[in-house]
This record gives structure tokens, C-alpha cells and sequence, in this order.
């Protein structure tokens, strides 16, 4: 499957869209790559491009004030959509960093690009809607799983989303996003390694 491929085949099984309709936004996707540890987007930046992870794997993470420590806020894979979405949304400077953990490969569309297909269409008006929904259910289940999910339930759910990521990522970068310490994920690994 090629690049553009793997792209429609995503857009339109998330949003029901016609591969017609699919056709129209073609002209406007760009591919980039990006070596390990560079920024899709930075802290105070604005996001203008909503990107789609074709290879590679992404995270989202803030620097903590006091003692500059790095904590994982979201991770991006392979055939998922990788954006600051507050900050793309609404054009606004952006919290945190979001950084590409491994080498990668992404098609993105510019914001003004979309917003045109949104005016255009109502099929990619829905695949915004659906956009902003998915991402405000991303961001609930990541703020809820702290408060309702014990460590172990968290992994099982980085497991599922995200089925590569101790393939590409270190371990403690994974720590960092289950809000766990090293020797804890290590523990929970040996035990249902042992299920």
C-alpha cells in the first residue's frame, strides 16, 4: 500500500467518505519525514498542520517547571493522525512539545487547506466533526484513566492503541506516559508475561 493509500483507506473508513470526495483533497497533502528527535511541533508554537503517521511514532509531552522533567501527555503511532489539536484548532499557541521518537513518515494538510475542504464539503465538514470528537474522547480517557485505572489496566490500553510501541520506543519514555516509575512497568510486564 502506498503512502496515499494507506491515507484514504483511514479517512475514509473513519469518516464514511466517498473515495471521490477523498480525491478532492489530494492536491493538498504533503509527505515529510523527520529524523528521531525532531519536533513536529514546539511548546508556544502554533500547529498549523494536521499530519498523518504513514511510519514512525510520536509523543506529546510537557517539561515540568520545577525540576525539568519530561512526562508523556500522548504517543502517536503508525495510521493514526498525529496534531496539537487545541492549538490547531483554534490558532493558538500550543502547551507542549510534540516530537518524533523514532525516524518517520507523515502526509499532513495545512490548516487553511482543510478548513477549505471543510467549506466545500459536507463529507470533510463530518470528518472535522469526527476529528474534534476523537480527539476530546483521546484527551477524557487519558485524564480518566488516572483517576479510575490502576497502572496495569493503563498498559493493557497502550497495548491495545499502540500494539509496536516497545518495538521503537525505550522503556522509559513508556514509564513517563503510564505516570509509573521504571521498575513498576517492569513488574507489571513480568506479570502478565507470566499469564
Amino acid at each position: 500500500m502506498t503512502a496515499i493509500e494507506k491515507l484514504a483507506f483511514a479517512v475514509t473508513s473513519f469518516a464514511k467518505m466517498s473515495e471521490e470526495e477523498f480525491k478532492t483533497s489530494l492536491p493538498f497533502w504533503q509527505e515529510r519525514t523527520f529524523k528521531k528527535g525532531e519536533f513536529y511541533n514546539e511548546r508556544s508554537h502554533i500547529c498549523k498542520n494536521l499530519g498523518f503517521i504513514i511510519d514512525g511514532t510520536f509523543r506529546s509531552y510537557i517539561i515540568e517547571d520545577k525540576t525539568g522533567e519530561e512526562k508523556n501527555v500522548f504517543l502517536y503511532s503508525s495510521d493514526q493522525f498525529v496534531v496539537s489539536f487545541k492549538s490547531f484548532i483554534n490558532q493558538a499557541p500550543c502547551d507542549y512539545h510534540t516530537q518524533s521518537m523514532t525516524d518517520s513518515t507523515i502526509l499532513y494538510i495545512n490548516i487553511i487547506d482543510l478548513l477549505s475542504l471543510y467549506q466545500k464539503s459536507h463529507q470533510w465538514e463530518r470528518f472535522g466533526r469526527l476529528l474534534a470528537q476523537e480527539a476530546f474522547n483521546i484527551a477524557m480517557e487519558r485524564s480518566e484513566s488516572f483517576l479510575f485505572k490502576t497502572p496495569e489496566e493503563r498498559y493493557l490500553d497502550l497495548i491495545k492503541h499502540h500494539p509496536n510501541i516497545f518495538n521503537t520506543v525505550p522503556l522509559y519514555h513508556i514509564s513517563s506516559y503510564l505516570g509509573i516509575q521504571g521498575p513498576s512497568l517492569s513488574r507489571i510486564r513480568k506479570r502478565l508475561s507470566g499469564k
